[in-house]
């Protein structure tokens, strides 16, 4: 390469493997707690929508890891992954005394959410 060539720089692209696309059923209608002893909004943890779906379907459902990770559609390594990334997020805000948020809230979308601003125009 000449002195006065310069290579194009593209944005650095993801490092690893690409993320599979997950299988997730139905949304929830709540999408955020918080606790109610504590005052200002303060920090907070969010979950993803895989997180979610994996609580979901190994907690309250009483799947194997195999069978949540099969109805996700990605590996069992993956899920159990995925799940243990949720549980230390619960178990930080319920120990920490930190808001939980949903990552693609379906309330916040529709304008619905008390806790996001809303783009209402002036009266």
């Amino acid at each position: 390469m000449a002195a006065d060539e310069n290579p194009v720089m593209n944005e650095c692209p993801r490092r690893g493997r690409p993320r599979v696309r997950r299988i997730i059923a139905g949304a929830s209608e709540s999408r955020c707690y918080k606790p109610c002893c504590c005052e200002g909004d303060g920090e907070g943890i969010t979950l993803q929508p895989e997180e979610i779906e994996l609580i979901r379907l190994i907690d309250l459902e009483g799947l194997e890891q195999e069978e949540a990770a099969e109805k996700l559609g990605v590996s069992r390594k993956t899920a159990w992954r995925d799940l243990h990334d949720a549980r230390r997020k619960i178990a930080d805000a319920l120990v920490n005394g930190k808001s939980i948020q949903m990552a693609g809230c379906t309330k916040a979308a529709e304008g619905r959410c008390p806790k996001c601003p809303r783009d209402d125009p002036p009266k």
